[in-house]
């Protein structure tokens, strides 16, 4: 059977990009912008049989203002510069439920929950959930800045509670947590990893 990669053989009819960038504050907060870009490759036809052109189809952001640990929203905002329908931006005001909201275990859940189907804009709730993996990263990097103690425990490891069972490598048997666990009992100076 060929690879899904080997039957390609036109151009593409859509793209999506769907950029996160976190950005530091004075105050140790940080501000994770998020931007979700649609066009349209080619012309197609609208439902109604009007022609629609090949260009933009959404250009959205969302910004989160993030601190503490868990790590935190504190406030949450959203533009949209190009949407595909003029009611679009009714939309916009449905990120403000997300704020309080910890990105930690049931993060996705959540975001469903608050602002998912009929209570928000599918477009907009895909972007925060994409964007909740890539706040802790950014969380991690602006933290690790500055070189740290090595934990003396599992419960001194900042985040951990973020990452187990997080995917196949971080289970709570798997490979990445062996090596942790081994690292800290070959320490004799460290506690016991539990």
């Amino acid at each position: 059977m060929p690879k899904l990669k080997d039957l390609i053989k036109e151009s593409p009819v859509h793209e999506r990009r769907i950029e996160v960038r976190t950005y530091p504050l004075d105050n140790g907060q940080l501000i994770v912008e998020g931007w979700l870009i649609d066009d349209r490759l080619i012309q197609g036809y609208h439902w109604n049989g009007k022609p629609r052109e090949p260009g933009p189809v959404h250009r959205m952001c969302v910004r989160m203002l993030i601190a503490g640990w868990p790590v935190t929203i504190l406030d949450a905002e959203a533009e949209l510069p190009h949407a595909p329908h003029e009611l679009c931006p009714i939309t916009l005001d449905s990120v403000k439920k997300i704020i309080g909201l910890e990105i930690a275990s049931g993060y996705s859940r959540n975001v469903a929950r608050l602002i998912g189907g009929v209570r928000g804009c599918n477009h907009l709730t895909h972007l925060i959930l994409v964007m909740g993996t890539a706040a802790l990263h950014g969380y991690w990097t602006h933290v690790s800045r500055k070189r740290r103690p090595i934990p003396r425990s599992l419960d001194e490891f900042m985040g951990l509670s973020s990452l187990v069972n997080s995917c196949m490598l971080w289970g709570e048997d798997g490979p990445i947590m062996q090596e942790i666990k081994t690292v800290l009992k070959e320490n004799p100076d460290k506690a016991d990893p539990g």
